[in-house]
């Protein structure tokens, strides 16, 4: 307790000692208490006079430290601005750098100007060139796509005329295998109508060869091309040299070429053109062995093949398949 302080509670005690033999017990007892109150007020006001020292503390050494957070950043200001200074210098050097370059091409320019008017007619001569020289492949080129475009829309409708013709045939073939059928009929008809004479044995072969045939064939029809090829092999060991002997071998070879064993096709193909070259069924089964070479992936026998068709048959409706496929494999 500082020295005031002890004055005033010298003088408040004194003021009790006198009062005291003259004051009653309840004038003590409130006299008491007063100071009581007193001394709780003077340990209050001495609390919040060491929490304001405290406040008073922090706020100086929060001002140190502002004052040298300030100091920080005025150096920083002060170097940055050095560092600004020193870039805006070094701009300036380079911007002067290309003005002088700029003014040197200006001055090149100038005598460039200046330079014989037979150099720069030269060089104008030489760009026209180049220009119509582009000029030229251009037109080249437009020329060349409109060709392809044309020879496109070619391939579109000789496809199309193609299909159109598979189609034809595909009737022609039914229309032939219809007359086939027709002819056998009638044939059979004739026939047992005269049986009541002796018949040569040529005729009852043929009767039985046209039947054997004929049943291979609609085996074949039906989709049964193992069944059909046994027919047709059956058909042959008995009557080898008929005049149906070609037809059979050609749709032997039919069966294995259907059931895309192209290998066994061509060979039975073979047999058609060794056997009967004189037969109707030549030129299908060159034909046929082209394609089959051309599903094997053998372009080159594929193309001789069909080269041989056109070359050999040349107004037959094989040698117009075997042109559009080689003009479709160009």
């Amino acid at each position: 307790m500082r020295k005031g302080d002890w004055k005033k509670a010298g003088m408040i005690l004194w003021i009790v000692i006198s009062l005291y033999g003259c004051a009653t017990t309840g004038d003590v007892e409130i006299l008491a208490k007063d100071i009581r109150r007193l001394d709780k007020e003077i340990s209050r006001i001495q609390r919040d006079r060491e929490v304001i020292s405290n406040e008073i503390e922090a706020v100086r050494a929060e001002l140190i430290a502002l004052r040298k957070e300030n100091d920080k950043n005025h150096a920083s200001l002060q170097a940055e601005g050095q560092k600004t200074r020193a870039d805006l210098l070094i701009r300036i050097e380079s911007l002067q750098l290309e003005m002088r370059m700029l003014s040197t091409g200006v001055e090149e320019h100038k005598e460039f100007l200046k330079a014989p008017s037979k150099e720069i007619a030269r060089m104008k001569e030489d760009v026209e060139v180049r220009l119509r020289i582009l000029e030229e492949r251009s037109k080249a080129l437009e020329e060349r796509n409109r060709s392809l475009e044309e020879r496109n829309r070619s391939l579109e409708e000789r496809n199309r005329a193609y299909e159109e013709r598979l189609k034809g045939m595909d009737d022609r073939v039914r229309g032939v295998d219809a007359k086939f059928t027709s002819k056998l009929a009638d044939l059979e008809k004739t026939i047992s109508a005269k049986e009541k004479e002796p018949p040569p044995e040529p005729k009852v072969t043929s009767t039985a060869a046209g039947s054997l045939y004929k049943d291979a064939y609609d085996t074949l029809q039906r989709g049964d091309l193992d069944g059909a090829r046994r027919k047709f092999e059956a058909f042959l060991k008995q009557f080898p040299t008929s005049e149906l002997s070609d037809n059979a071998q050609f749709w032997i070879g039919e069966t294995y070429f259907l059931k895309k064993d192209y290998e066994k096709a061509i060979l039975e193909y073979e047999k058609v053109i060794a056997k009967y070259p004189e037969g109707d069924k030549v030129s299908s089964a060159l034909l046929k062995q082209g394609l089959a070479f051309l599903e094997l992936g053998d372009k080159t026998n594929g193309r001789s093949l069909l080269k041989r068709v056109m070359d050999r048959y040349p107004q037959s409706e094989q040698a117009d398949i075997a042109k559009k496929k080689l003009e479709s494999l160009k």
